[in-house]
């Protein structure tokens, strides 16, 4: 007894592994991890929940398994009753909603696309015109990102600046992915967050040993002024969405090939502490 896991031990794991990409197709599609993370959603420790939250939210960045996770049963029932819960905290409500927007997004989206079908497609190739092909997506880390105001506040400054084509916020880790103009500066973006006086971006890039590394953008304002929008841009279409190849931006904590045997432990774990 002393050497099984408890389960926040057992959901730790499997948030960790979670955080690596070349999981999460494996977590989603084992029998076990995913209505066991269901489960955790309802567990009576407030630090279970948000880490199997924050599993979830790993999960869910991987755009294949969106699809079985909207459906698996009670998902979007459990993100409910946690959103709802008057005792939960305010940052685990904040994250249970996101993970609802991103699921309940991924069956609107589709949709929305089977609706328009050609005409969607002519209109989108219209936008990106050759110019966009040459577009870029910078990573921003940003202090201060705590809330769904200060999202706000970033979205009104990354608006205005002209060039920004379409941007994804993973409040969880603090992070916005934001597609630009190939001609458009990244720094443009830090003066931006910074103008809101209350946060401050760094940029995460690779360094050649494939690690991120945090670059902080210049103190000092950028010489030529900031081209400004005056119509908001149209969003790209999902081929060419920011949200493809998000699990680029978040290192790796551990292969697939070390969290076998903790997948098969978390699976057993959860086959004796629960029913299904």
């Amino acid at each position: 007894m002393s050497g099984e896991p408890d389960a926040l031990t057992v959901v730790n794991q499997l948030r960790d592994l979670a955080a690596d990409p070349l999981n999460r197709r494996a977590i989603v599609q084992d029998q076990g991890c995913l209505p066991g993370l269901i489960l955790f959603l309802d567990h009576p420790n407030p630090q279970v929940v948000y880490s199997a939250l924050l599993a979830v939210r790993y999960l869910a960045e991987c755009r294949a398994n969106r699809e079985k996770m909207k459906g698996e049963l009670g998902m979007m029932l459990s993100l409910q009753n946690v959103m709802q819960k008057t005792t939960t905290p305010g940052e685990t409500k904040l994250l249970a909603s996101e993970i609802y927007e991103i699921l309940q997004a991924y069956g609107d989206a589709e949709a929305e696309r089977a609706e328009s079908g050609a005409s969607c497609r002519r209109k989108a190739h219209f936008f990106l015109g050759t110019n966009n092909k040459r577009a870029k997506t910078v990573v921003l880390q940003i202090d201060g990102l705590d809330d769904s105001s200060r999202r706000s506040m970033c979205e009104e400054a990354l608006l205005k600046i002209r060039g920004v084509i379409s941007f994804t916020f993973q409040m969880a880790v603090k992070r916005c992915v934001v597609r630009i103009r190939s001609d458009l500066k990244a720094e443009a973006l830090g003066v931006a967050i910074a103008s809101t006086k209350l946060m401050k971006a760094k940029q995460v890039v690779k360094d050649d040993d494939g690690d991120e590394v945090m670059v902080p953008f210049q103190e000092d304002p950028l010489e030529e002024e900031v081209e400004q929008n005056t119509d908001l841009p149209e969003y790209l279409p999902e081929e060419e969405s920011p949200s493809k190849g998000l699990d680029k931006a978040v290192s790796r904590v551990g292969s697939l090939q070390d969290g076998v045997g903790w997948l098969s432990t978390a699976a057993n774990f959860l086959s004796r502490s629960f029913y299904w």
